[in-house]
C-alpha cells in the first residue's frame, strides 16, 4: 500500500505540470523555481539546543493561543498588516473600476483565461483544503488523501461538461442559466435560495478556519476573531466587487502555491527526496503507531498488528467503503454546482477563455492537493506527531501551522516564529479570497435574481442593483458569522464536503438538464433544487456527522471494560493507561443519558457523506418534476439555448478595462 501511495505522489508531481504545458502552450513551456531548504528536526532525535544569542533575539512578545501554540506577536502582526495593506491597495484600485452591475458581478467580462484560472485556483484552495485536508492526512492518513483526490477530479466534470455552455448561456448568476428557458419567477427564487444555502455552508467553513487562525495570530477569543474577520471581508466585497475579488484570489494562489511547495520540499528533503522513504518513516514512527492504536480503540497493542502500515490504508476515518464512494460522488459533481465557481465563467470574454481557465485551475489545484498537501500532512504526522496536533485541535486544523513552526526551528526560535507567521498570513489571505467570492456570489443572487428580476420585474437601474448587492453582502456575512461561532469544533474540510454535496444534489442536476435536455422545464428545476437540497441537509442531520452522546458513552465503556479487565488479571496499569481509564469513566458519566440535536440516540443514516443517496434523489426529483408537468413552450426554447451554448451567439461585448 505504501508503494502505491508513493506512486500516486510521484505521478501527481510529474503529471500536473505536463497537463498545464500541453493544454496552454503550443510550444515549449518551462518555469524555473528556486528551492529553499531548511533543516527539519527528526522526531527520533533530541531537540537542537538554541544558542543564547538566538534566545535573546527571539524574546519578542509572544502570545500563547489555541491551547498551547506560541506565536511571536511582533512577527505575526507585521505579516497580518502586510496582507491587509496589500488587499486595501487592490480594493481602492478596483473600486474605481466598478461602476456598473456588470463590473460588480463579473468584472465586465474582461478577465483573461490565465488570470481566471489562477483566480479559480485561489477560490477553490480554501481554508478547508489548506488547513482541513492537511489535518485529515496528519490524523487519519490515506483517508485525508481521498478528499484531495476527489476535489481534483471534480474539475474534469466542469471542463468536459459545463464550462463552455455556462459561459455562452449565462450572464451573472446561476439563475440566469436556469431561467433562459423558463420565465417563471419560481426558478429565480429557487436558484437564489439554493445559492444562499450552499454559499452559507461554504462561508461557514472559511470563517471557522479564520477564527482558528486569528485566535492563534492575536491570542483573542474565537468568537471575537470570527466577528472581526467577517466584518473585514464584507467590507472588501462591498467596495471592490469582482475586480478586487479576482486579484486577491490570484495573489493568494501564488502565495499559497509557493509556501506549500517550499514546505513540501523540506519534508521530502529530510527523507532523501524519496516519497517511499517518507512513507516508511511515517509507518515506523512510534507516535503514529500509538495514535492508530488509540483510533482503533485497542487499549493494548495486539501482537503482530502493523499499526504504522494501518495509518497508510483507508478506513481510519471513512470506515465504510460506501462512505468513500459517497464522498467521491459528492465531490465529482458538487464543485460543478457551486455558485461562486459557476459565476467565474462570466468573468471571461468567451468560451475559449472559459475552457482555458479550467485547464489552468485544474493543473494548479491538482499539483497543490495531490502531492503537496499529502506530503505536508504526512510530514506533520511524522515531525509534529498526531498526538500534539490533536492536543491543539482534535481535527488537526492547525497541523500545517505546527509543521511550519517546527521546520523553522521550533517554538521560540526566530526561524520558527517567522515561518509560522508567514504561513498564518498566507492562510489568512486564503480565507479573504475565498469568502470574498462566496459573499459576492450570494449577494449577486439576492440582488440580481430576487430584487431586480422578482421585486422590480427587471426594471432596476445599475446604481440600485449594486447598492442592493452591497446591502445583501452585510446580511449574508452576519448569518455566516453566527453559524461559524456555533461550529467552532468541527473539521473544516468535512463541513466543506457537505456544502459540496448539497451542490451536487441540487444545482448540478438542474444545470445539466437545463443545458442538455429538451423537455426540462420549470417543474423539474424547482423540484431538483428544493428536494435535492432538502434531502441532503436532512440526511446530514441524522448522520454520524452529528454528535451522539450515547455513542460516546458506549465507546468510553469499552475502554473502561478493557482496562478494568487488565487490572483484574493482575496487571499494573502505566500512567498513560490510568489517565485513559479516568477519562473514559468521566466521558461515560457525562454522556450516558444524552441525545443528539434532533433527540436521537444513534444515527438513522449510517454514512458520513450522503452523496450516494442524495445525488440520485436530486436527479430523480428533477426528472419526475419534468415528466409530470410538461411545458411545450419551454421545450421550444431549447433550440435557441442549444445554438447559443455551442456558438456563443449574442454574447455581450467585453467591457473595456
Amino acid at each position: 500500500m505504501r508503494y502505491l501511495y508513493a506512486a500516486l505522489l510521484l505521478s501527481s508531481l510529474a503529471l500536473c505540470p505536463r497537463i498545464h504545458a500541453a493544454n496552454l502552450q503550443p510550444g515549449p513551456y518551462a518555469a524555473a523555481a528556486s528551492v529553499v531548504t531548511v533543516g527539519v528536526q527528526s522526531a527520533q532525535t533530541p531537540p537542537v539546543p538554541v544558542s543564547p544569542s538566538v534566545q535573546a533575539a527571539s524574546k519578542a512578545p509572544t502570545t500563547a493561543s489555541a491551547k498551547g501554540i506560541q506565536t511571536n506577536r511582533t512577527f505575526t502582526i507585521t505579516m497580518f498588516m502586510v496582507i491587509i495593506a496589500s488587499t486595501m491597495v487592490i480594493l481602492f484600485w478596483a473600486a474605481g473600476k466598478t461602476k456598473t452591475a456588470a463590473d460588480y458581478y463579473a468584472a465586465g467580462g474582461g478577465i483573461s483565461g490565465m488570470q481566471n484560472g489562477w483566480a479559480i485556483a485561489g477560490d477553490t484552495l480554501s481554508a478547508a483544503t489548506f488547513l482541513g485536508t492537511t489535518g485529515l492526512v496528519s490524523v487519519f492518513g490515506l483517508d485525508g488523501f481521498m478528499y484531495a483526490a476527489g476535489l481534483t477530479v471534480s474539475f474534469l466534470t466542469i471542463l468536459l461538461i459545463i464550462a463552455e455552455p455556462c459561459r455562452n448561456a449565462g450572464k451573472y448568476t446561476l439563475g440566469d442559466i436556469l431561467s433562459f428557458r423558463s420565465r417563471s419567477k419560481k426558478v429565480r427564487v429557487a436558484s437564489a435560495l439554493s445559492t444562499v444555502v450552499i454559499s452559507s455552508f461554504y462561508l461557514l467553513v472559511q470563517l471557522v478556519g479564520a477564527g482558528k487562525l486569528m485566535q492563534l495570530l492575536l491570542g483573542i477569543s474565537y468568537m471575537n476573531a470570527v466577528i472581526g474577520v467577517g466584518i473585514l471581508i464584507v467590507l472588501y466585497v462591498g467596495f471592490g466587487g469582482m475586480q478586487a475579488t479576482t486579484w486577491v484570489q490570484i495573489i493568494k494562489a501564488v502565495l499559497l502555491m509557493a509556501s506549500a511547495t517550499i514546505l513540501s520540499v523540506v519534508v521530502l528533503w529530510k527523507s532523501g527526496m524519496s516519497p517511499v522513504q517518507l512513507l516508511d518513516d511515517v509507518a515506523g514512527s512510534a507516535a503514529v503507531q500509538d495514535h492508530v492504536r488509540a483510533l482503533l480503540k485497542h487499549p493494548a497493542a495486539e501482537p503482530g498488528f502493523d499499526y504504522g502500515q494501518r495509518f497508510l490504508e483507508l478506513g481510519l476515518f471513512l470506515k465504510d467503503p460506501l462512505d468513500q464512494i459517497s464522498l467521491g460522488i459528492g465531490l465529482l459533481f458538487g464543485v460543478a454546482g457551486l455558485p461562486h465557481v459557476v459565476m467565474r465563467f462570466f468573468t471571461v470574454p468567451n468560451a475559449k477563455e472559459a475552457r482555458k481557465s479550467i485547464v489552468v485551475a485544474m493543473s494548479l489545484i491538482g499539483f497543490f492537493l495531490l502531492p503537496l498537501i499529502t506530503i505536508l500532512g504526512l510530514g506533520a504526522a511524522l515531525y509534529v506527531s498526531p498526538q500534539k496536533i490533536m492536543a491543539v485541535d482534535k481535527w488537526g486544523n492547525l497541523a500545517v501551522l505546527m509543521l511550519a513552526q517546527h521546520i523553522g526551528g521550533g517554538v521560540g526560535s526566530i526561524g520558527g516564529d517567522l515561518l509560522l507567521a508567514f504561513v498564518c498570513a498566507v492562510a489568512f489571505a486564503t480565507i479573504l479570497a475565498v469568502v470574498s467570492g462566496l459573499v459576492l456570489a450570494t449577494s449577486a443572487a439576492i440582488a440580481h435574481d430576487l430584487y431586480v428580476t422578482i421585486y422590480k420585474d427587471g426594471k432596476a437601474d445599475q446604481h440600485m442593483q449594486v447598492r442592493v448587492a452591497k446591502l445583501a453582502s452585510f446580511g449574508v456575512g452576519t448569518l455566516a458569522i453566527l453559524m461559524a461561532i456555533a461550529c467552532e469544533n468541527q473539521n473544516v474540510i468535512v463541513l466543506a464536503s457537505l456544502a459540496i454535496t448539497v451542490a451536487a444534489s441540487s444545482n448540478f442536476p438542474v444545470v445539466l438538464f437545463a443545458l442538455f435536455w429538451k423537455r426540462f422545464n420549470t417543474a423539474g428545476i424547482t423540484a431538483g433544487l428544493v428536494i435535492g437540497a432538502t434531502a441532503t441537509i436532512g440526511l446530514v442531520m441524522v448522520s454520524p456527522n452529528m454528535t451522539y452522546p450515547k455513542k460516546i458513552a458506549a465507546d468510553a465503556q469499552k475502554i473502561v471494560t478493557a482496562l478494568e479487565k487488565k487490572q483484574a488479571e493482575g496487571a499494573i496499569l502505566v500512567e498513560k493507561e490510568l489517565k485513559s481509564l479516568e477519562k473514559a469513566r468521566a466521558d461515560y458519566l457525562r454522556n450516558k443519558d444524552g441525545k443528539s440535536m434532533l433527540g436521537l440516540d444513534a444515527p438513522l443514516f449510517t454514512l458520513k457523506n450522503p452523496g450516494i443517496v442524495s445525488v440520485p434523489i436530486g436527479f430523480l426529483s428533477a426528472i419526475l418534476g419534468t415528466l409530470l408537468l410538461r411545458n411545450k413552450e419551454e421545450e421550444e426554447m431549447f433550440t435557441e439555448l442549444y445554438i447559443r451554448q455551442n456558438t456563443g451567439l449574442e454574447i455581450a461585448k467585453v467591457a473595456e478595462h
